[in-house]
């Protein structure tokens, strides 16, 4: 929420918060197991911790001055609202990685996901990650395919306010009109510069490394290259990256 802020303030735009809940693993085993007065009491207690958090959101905000910049929003379930389907009516998502605590994980978001159905860019910002401001470096996962492409378009706003740029691409060779694509970031006033890496174990491996190489504070990346299912039976460098990035990772699709 404060790297949001952060970025908030320097674009000077506003910010929504959103808490989407839907059936939590505890409150599936007891419904149909335990007398109705204790799903009452269970409910009350849900409901306080979202009313804390929405007092949370409140506090944080009018601490740092964006009191009357701000709203905030409860998506139940029971609506129908997909967080993806809210995402659609703004700029950029913001969010932490998803939670993998049990009594979390029915209030915590899949970034990767909301990149996936909302068309809207997501960025993901790690657990405890705290930094000055916007980012001055940032490092571009670049295969030339389409979702790194459209990375790269939705981030341009952002990495023109960038100090410096860096084009990764890992295999054996650049991708086609790489050339190009650095002389129209030049042409935007960016720094940029390529690296061409073998892969060294994961590419997401790979791709976290080398923004330690280069001291990079932003990892840009496409998500979802290949298709939903083949991502859940396999795996993907994008939930790779998010799961173990120390540095803010910005997702489109």
């Amino acid at each position: 929420m404060r790297y949001a802020l952060q970025l908030a303030k320097h674009h000077d735009a506003w910010v929504t918060g959103v808490l989407r809940h839907s059936q939590s693993d505890l409150e599936r085993t007891l419904r149909g197991s335990v007398p109705k007065s204790f799903l009452k009491a269970f409910f009350e207690a849900e409901q306080a911790r979202f009313d804390e958090i929405a007092e949370r959101f409140r506090s944080i905000t009018a601490e740092a001055g964006f009191a009357d910049r701000c709203d905030f929003v409860d998506l139940t379930a029971a609506k129908g609202t997909t967080l993806s389907d809210f995402a659609r009516s703004f700029d950029l998502v913001v969010t932490g990685v998803h939670s993998q605590y049990e009594n979390e994980a029915h209030i915590s978001a899949n970034p990767d996901l909301i990149a996936l159905r909302s068309g809207r860019p997501v960025l993901v910002v790690p657990d405890g990650y705290d930094a000055p401001g916007p980012a001055e470096h940032a490092l571009v996962a670049w295969d030339g395919k389409r979702s790194s492409a459209r990375a790269l378009g939705d981030a341009m706003t952002g990495l023109e306010n960038k100090a410096k740029v860096t084009l990764l691409t890992v295999g054996p060779a650049q991708a086609p009109g790489t050339d190009y694509l650095l002389r129209n970031l030049e042409r935007h006033g960016i720094d940029a510069e390529f690296v061409l890496k073998p892969k060294d174990g994961s590419i997401a491996e790979t791709i976290l490394s080398t923004a330690q190489d280069v001291s990079a504070k932003l990892v840009v990346m496409g998500a979802f290259e290949h298709s939903k299912f083949s991502h859940d039976v396999f795996g993907g460098v994008t939930t790779d990256v998010i799961q173990k990035a120390d540095v803010p990772v910005f997702l489109s699709h």
